[in-house]
């Protein structure tokens, strides 16, 4: 008679506990993903190119000393300098399109079959980079320089002092090939030719190195400079364009 009571709240338990066991259990929705389809699209390149006359010239030029000791042959390349530099001035060269490019001292040996090294003497050099703005006068600029006493003529360039007209210029173009490259391929593709996406930009104005010419020894001054033809630069950019697709 005293369990009773024990079994029917146990029975109670039971009873409360059932309808949490079936809430767990009840199925859930079924997660709904719509996937979006990418815009069609059109990644072209295309690019846009000028000839310009250059307006300046860079030449690279040195003077190389030798003699039995360093301080000999520093010395009598210092005097010869001096005097290129002077001869530049009277030129016209201003002092801030003069820039020293290299200098340089070291031992010369002489070397026989089976005897140790012998020294000769010692070299010295310096190097200077000049730029001619008055791009008419750069055979005069040579000429001078070397009547001074410059044994080396490493090399001459050619530029443009302000190059953003030209690459003006060539982008104008460059955009202008792009877009008829754009239609033309949606003609073909009979789709009807979109905004444009983005536009990216390579390329640009760079000065070409100094083209090397041979050695020049000292020579005397001549009845007629020596004749330096500048030609044509060729300005180019690059572009790369992504146009939508209807």
């Amino acid at each position: 008679m005293k369990s009773l009571p024990a079994l029917m709240l146990g029975a109670a338990v039971i009873g409360l506990s059932a309808p949490a066991a079936v809430a767990q259990s009840a199925p859930t929705a079924p997660m709904q993903v719509h996937a979006m389809a990418a815009q069609p699209a059109l990644n072209l390149s295309a690019y846009g190119e000028v000839k310009v006359a250059p307006d300046m010239a860079t030449i690279t030029f040195g003077v190389m000393t030798e003699a039995p000791t360093a301080q000999a042959a520093m010395a009598d390349n210092a005097r010869r300098m001096t005097e290129v530099f002077a001869a530049l001035r009277r030129v016209g060269i201003e002092a801030r399109d003069i820039q020293t490019s290299g200098l340089n001292l070291s031992a010369q040996y002489d070397y026989v079959q089976n005897e140790p090294p012998r020294l000769r003497g010692y070299q010295a050099s310096n190097r200077v980079t000049v730029q001619v703005m008055d791009i008419d006068a750069t055979g005069r600029v040579a000429d001078a320089v070397v009547a001074a006493g410059v044994n080396q003529i490493d090399g001459i360039g050619f530029g443009l002092r302000d190059p953003k007209a030209a690459e003006d210029q060539a982008r104008v173009l460059a955009v202008r090939a792009l877009q008829d490259k754009a239609r033309l391929y949606a003609q073909a593709l009979g789709v009807e030719l979109g905004a444009i996406r983005s536009l990216n930009e390579g390329g640009g104005y760079q000065a070409p190195p100094p083209m090397p010419v041979f050695a020049m020894a000292r020579m005397e001054a001549a009845d007629a400079s020596t004749p330096v033809a500048a030609g044509q630069l060729t300005v180019r950019i690059d572009i790369t364009g992504t146009y939508d697709l209807r």
